[in-house]
């Protein structure tokens, strides 16, 4: 890890950029910053060697396959079994329109390298914000602690792997000035103050992050990508006869400022008024045991928090997961088939390449109704003997990577959303959802529903709102009896939490009737 000095340091620089942004944005500053102002310098002043060619993106700081190789030296001086350094840059802006206007606006800036050794089930990491050859041989030898054996060699070539471009851009995000994000902001506010007079206050969120990582590792991979990120969060407070409602839409995805085309726009603030004055009309939902309906696009909450986590690998080799002696067996209907998966283009959960190196496509996790293989990082696919899913993933390079989802959804089924309506004569249709828990051992859950309707004799009815459901991942899992044609890979700023780490995901489902959930209202939600 990185000195107290040289965080000190790092932090005071990164704290400046971020006043200085903020200071342009609202006036504060002599002069606006733009985001391509806030790029870092080469680190000490370093300028890049005549092998940094193949190392492009990280070149700019002084990061050449010299210092690669050395780094490598040092982490293997102990003889571990594996290693690789992880290197990272982000720069990530904020702006917050509140009242009217934009008056919030701050920026992050994150550049550091993190060195993990593995030695047999064991990993040592060490990580540090200055990208000098000091500081990384510091960090290679807190890995390398690991292990206590004669030194290994590093590799002395490495080889640079071809990437899919999974989220090109016209324009980078360090090349569009503030000047052409904030009409966005003040547009939506101002939309969605007409689209209906019960609407009162409108909060507005923009994110948007330009990113790129570098791995190289002992087996000579040399993996650069750089990796776009934006969000867009509306948040609508509505009055009526005396009552207050609020709730909220986003849409994300590694994409650029065409992102926001006028029909998303349009989009977004439609649906942010409309899942808040519904809530006026909602009442409460009967609890019990019914069936329950789970709209398509975001309800795959469900199924990424119940079912999901269950499915990663580390989960099951530590025995934890319910789906630990499970492959090969039928764990739903026939029916029900559910991927993880890393290629739909430009949405958040899309990955060129995990943060592990490893090639990042679709993972089948159920097929037919048979749980069919596990969410694989490196460690846990050497430990079942399988090759990694694609699945290793970390928050930042000051952590090891994990299994984690990336975009889990169930592939569309046999039936038609209306027939699955039709069939229910009392229950209850889920749209959308705003938060949950669940036990990852033994799957169970409980999830929030924020917008919902009632059905009654095979139809839709009347909205409901403050709804729980309760269950079992697995079971709930067992009791899909029906599956429509209508997937959609919800565009929501989704982000998963594991282990104290985030990471961006997507997710999705078709509509889907679960045969017999527990529903809750708000009695039991208190309870």
């Amino acid at each position: 890890m990185a000195s107290q000095d040289s965080r000190m340091n790092r932090r005071a620089f990164v704290e400046l950029g971020a006043t200085a942004l903020a200071g342009g944005l609202l006036g504060c500053g002599s002069a606006p910053v733009t985001p391509g102002a806030l790029e870092m310098p080469s680190a000490a002043g370093a300028k890049p060697s005549a092998d940094a060619a193949r190392v492009n993106y990280f070149g700019r700081f002084g990061v050449d396959e010299g210092m690669i190789r050395e780094t490598l030296g040092a982490a293997l001086s102990r003889g571990g079994d594996y290693a690789d350094l992880f290197f990272q840059h982000r720069v990530r802006n904020h702006f917050v329109l509140e009242d009217g206007e934009v008056n919030r606006a701050y920026g992050r800036i994150e550049l550091g390298v993190g060195v993990r050794v593995v030695k047999g089930d064991q990993t040592g990491y060490g990580f540090t914000e200055e990208l000098t050859r000091d500081a990384l041989r510091r960090a290679a030898q807190t890995a390398a602690a690991v292990a206590d054996g004669p030194s290994r060699t590093g590799p002395q070539a490495f080889h640079v792997d071809a990437l899919p471009q999974r989220y090109p851009l016209n324009v980078r995000w360090d090349d569009v000035k503030p000047e052409q994000k904030l009409p966005i902001l003040t547009g939506i506010n101002a939309n969605a103050l007409k689209a209906d007079a019960r609407v009162k206050k409108v909060t507005v969120t923009f994110m948007d992050e330009a990113g790129a990582i570098l791995i190289a590792d002992s087996q000579g991979r040399l993996i650069e990508d750089v990796q776009p990120m934006t969000v867009l969060s509306v948040s609508c407070v509505a009055e009526h006869n005396g009552r207050r409602e609020q709730n909220s839409y986003n849409v994300a995805g590694r994409s650029g400022l065409d992102f926001y085309s006028r029909d998303r726009l349009d989009r977004v603030v439609r649906e942010a008024v409309a899942r808040t004055v519904i809530l006026f009309e909602a009442v409460e939902a009967p609890v019990g045991e019914m069936p329950v309906v789970l709209g398509a696009g975001s309800s795959g909450i469900l199924l990424h928090e119940a079912i999901g986590h269950g499915m990663e690998a580390d989960f099951n080799r530590k025995g934890v997961s319910i789906y630990s002696d499970k492959i090969g067996k039928p764990v739903a209907k026939p029916f029900v088939s559910i991927v993880d998966d890393a290629t739909n283009e430009y949405a958040r959960g899309a990955i060129n390449v995990d943060d592990e190196g490893n090639p990042a496509g679709v993972t089948t996790l159920v097929d037919k109704g048979i749980l069919a293989t596990y969410l694989h990082d490196a460690i846990s696919a050497k430990h079942y003997g399988v090759k990694p899913t694609g699945n290793g993933r970390r928050e930042s390079y000051q952590h090891a990577p994990m299994p984690r989802m990336r975009s889990t959804y169930m592939l569309p089924g046999p039936h038609k959303k209306d027939e699955i309506i039709a069939s229910v004569k009392k229950g209850i249709f889920c749209s959308s959802f705003s938060n949950g828990q669940v036990s990852i051992g033994a799957g169970d859950f409980t999830f929030y529903v924020r917008n919902g309707y009632l059905i009654e004799d095979g139809k839709l009815t009347r909205p409901i709102k403050d709804v729980n459901l309760i269950g079992n991942g697995p079971k709930a899992l067992e009791q899909v009896d029906m599956v429509a044609d209508d997937l959609v890979i919800d565009e929501g700023g989704w982000t998963c939490g594991k282990d104290a780490q985030s990471v961006p995901v997507s997710q999705g489902i078709p509509t889907v009737r679960v045969a017999s959930m527990t529903v809750g209202g708000r009695a039991q939600k208190k309870g």
